[in-house]
């Protein structure tokens, strides 16, 4: 038996595979990992406060409420006063037009220049106190400004809104003065619209700095909060003031924009977060599990969990959608375990956990109970070979899951009314996610090429195809078949191995005889086909039961490993009787073994090795004279050691230990079968 010593050659093709597996798993996280944080707690004033403990982890001021902001402003901008400039020129370039136009002889209205001077004073006044745009005005209105400020040079003046001219008051203003009410008709004549355009300009870089001067004298916030302090714990009542905390940092995290050099810190602290985690993990494999990296799809099947569970959890978090404790993280390890082993499973889950706390507000919280949860999965499911199993699975995490939360509410609330609720029902969604492990297992098995113990159950069932086949064509094969089958699983049983595995392959092992059952003894009633050939054709017809054993598991669609049960029960073993009768028949010639020799391999597995033994075994029993004890085990004790000292388990994970265990329960097993009856007496007249 192999003494299996570490391999410490080193790969480069193995090193290179292990870091692309690294590199595509560390980048596919970091890719879907929230890059930037968003406050995704939800609080109601007078309400519990239904997470844990939070605690400020930045510096922030308590600002408040927008009614009280707005009522503030509206106050201090009544002391607003835009600016707008004065353009005192345009007021005189329009009355030396005036005076051009109504001087050419052409334009020449009798008794004008009675009142030319009149008019030419009365509109310098008017500019130089102002005219004003009409969409100005309506700004001005709607601002609610009372006043402005009109700057003519480098001097500001301020004005009443209500002193200043529209096109049309200006207009009147000319019309209406009381010196010239008896001539208001020749005044209209004149055309006097033509001679008022606005001369107030707004200046709007004035204008925002006096408005933002005013703004910045109101105080945005009432207090503040230092980085580290305790703001509300789980079942507090969020009254006012922690109301306007808890706002305030919405606000402020909401708010806070991340420059360039942040956002690469946090991207690479993300990127040597991840790389910690997966690399223990990878570390976790090489000592403990190496093995794991020769078969591809076990390497797959664990990085595209620990890959896939926390993406969506990110997406979760990331579009602020339900809850991420209604994803079935606890899935994790019944898939593993189911698939795989108990240890890879917790250690799976562990880091699975660990990478996705990261993004959550909580992720103390989050971590002890997905930790717990996981225990209980793997302790509840040990194997899954009925649907029920799955069921009571489920039941007994959302329970975990449930309970749990219950002591950590009630640590932290002063009153049974503080409790929260709503978080159970994402537990019991949680549950009924995990009964969705029993059809993913299909598509498992199918992607990465595994068989489960519910695959297993479903092909022992002797009402398959196949075995009703069997069981019509070669009912003697079916029967060695049956009894190999209950030998094997309790010898698996006895030394830790798969029972359930070695029971199925026993069930399948010989299915090649189908095609020629008469040539097999267990099948024969009287007549030996064997008796027409010569004994390399009949050893030919034995060992074909193999390859056409293959044929059928491939047509069939059996899983890999039933097929390496097919192939390994005998190894590279001889069929003896021929090979030995053919060597008495020829003493003097070199016999060539290959003739007689099945195709193996050899078993490699504690489970192809305990078939062997018990195929050996169950067939050599049949042709005992007497079946005692001694004559029992000697058949048992010879059968075996003649294994191993051929060297049929030197490839094989087997133990001396084991090989003692397996023979003690062949011998029960095999004494029970063969028990002998006791004879009922004949009734005496």
């Amino acid at each position: 038996m192999k003494t299996f010593p570490k391999d410490n050659t080193f790969s480069y093709k193995q090193f290179l595979y292990r870091c692309a597996i690294f590199v595509v798993t560390v980048s596919i996280i970091v890719y879907f990992m929230p890059k930037e944080g968003k406050f995704n707690y939800q609080f109601e004033l007078d309400k519990p406060w239904k997470y844990g403990l939070l605690q400020a982890s930045f510096d922030f001021p308590i600002y408040k409420d927008d009614e009280q902001v707005k009522t503030e402003q509206d106050s201090i901008l009544k002391f607003y006063a835009p600016y707008y400039h004065l353009n005192i020129e345009t007021g005189q370039k329009m009355i030396e037009k005036l005076k051009k136009d109504y001087n050419d002889k052409s334009l020449i209205i009798k008794d004008y220049s009675n009142y030319r001077t009149h008019i030419e004073r009365n509109l310098r006044k008017i500019y130089e106190t102002g005219v004003i745009s009409q969409t100005d005005l309506e700004q001005i209105n709607d601002d609610g400004v009372s006043t402005i400020q009109a700057i003519t040079q480098n001097t500001a003046v301020q004005r009443s809104v209500s002193e200043i001219y529209t096109i049309k008051e200006a207009y009147e203003k000319l019309i209406n003065a009381d010196t010239v009410q008896f001539n208001k008709a020749l005044l209209q004549q004149c055309n006097l619209n033509d001679y008022i355009i606005p001369n107030l300009t707004y200046d709007s870089e004035k204008s925002m700095t006096a408005k933002q001067e005013l703004l910045t004298n109101i105080p945005w916030a009432t207090g503040y909060v230092m980085n580290g302090q305790k703001i509300i714990d789980r079942g507090e009542i969020i009254d006012r003031k922690k109301f306007d905390i808890l706002r305030s940092m919405q606000k402020e995290w909401n708010s806070r924009s991340e420059t360039v050099a942040e956002k690469r810190l946090t991207l690479f602290g993300q990127i040597l977060f991840v790389s910690i985690m997966v690399a223990l993990f990878m570390v976790y494999l090489e000592i403990f599990r190496r093995d794991f990296y020769q078969v591809k799809g076990k390497v797959y099947l664990l990085f595209s969990i620990i890959t896939v569970f926390p993406v969506i959890a990110f997406l979760m978090v990331e579009h602020a959608f339900l809850s991420v404790y209604i994803v079935p993280f606890a899935m994790i390890p019944m898939l593993i375990k189911i698939f795989l082993d108990s240890r890879t499973a917790f250690m799976a889950h562990i880091i699975t956990i660990l990478i996705t706390s990261i993004a959550l507000r909580t992720p103390h919280e989050f971590i002890l109970l997905q930790a717990v949860a996981g225990m209980a999965a793997i302790y509840s499911l040990r194997e899954l070979s009925q649907r029920s199993q799955l069921l009571n699975s489920a039941f007994i995490v959302t329970v975990t899951y449930s309970l749990l939360y219950l002591a950590l509410d009630l640590v932290h609330v002063s009153e049974i009314a503080q409790l929260s609720t709503y978080v159970y029902m994402n537990f019991v969604i949680n549950g009924l996610l995990l009964l969705f492990t029993y059809p993913l297992l299909f598509i498992l098995e199918k992607t990465f090429g595994f068989t489960s113990n519910v695959t297993l159950v479903e092909l022992s069932n002797i009402n398959t195809k196949l075995m009703r086949e069997m069981s019509e064509t070669a009912p003697g094969t079916f029967q060695h078949s049956l009894q190999l089958a209950n030998l094997t699983a309790a010898a698996a049983n006895r030394i830790g191995a798969n029972s359930q595995l070695v029971r199925t392959g026993a069930m399948y092992h010989d299915i090649g005889k189908m095609l020629n059952p008469a040539f097999f003894t267990e099948n024969q009633s009287g007549v030996n086909p064997h008796d027409q050939l010569n004994y390399k054709q009949s050893a030919q017809i034995v060992i074909s039961h193999i390859t056409d054993g293959l044929k059928l598991a491939d047509k069939h669609n059996l899983p890999t490993v039933i097929k390496e049960f097919i192939s390994t029960h005998h190894g590279n073993g001889l069929t003896k009787y021929f090979y030995i009768s053919y060597q008495n028949e020829h003493p003097d010639e070199e016999v060539d073994k290959t003739a007689f020799q099945y195709p193996g391999p050899n078993p490699f597995t504690k489970e192809q090795a305990i078939l062997m033994m018990a195929d050996s075994v169950e067939a050599a029993s049949r042709s005992l004279p007497e079946y005692t004890e001694e004559s029992i085990s000697a058949l048992v004790e010879k059968i075996i050691d003649s294994q191993v000292q051929e060297g049929y388990f030197k490839e094989c994970p087997i133990t001396f230990k084991d090989i003692a265990v397996v023979k003690s329960v062949f011998k029960e097993k095999l004494k029970t079968m063969y028990h002998t009856r006791i004879s009922y007496p004949e009734l005496k007249k």
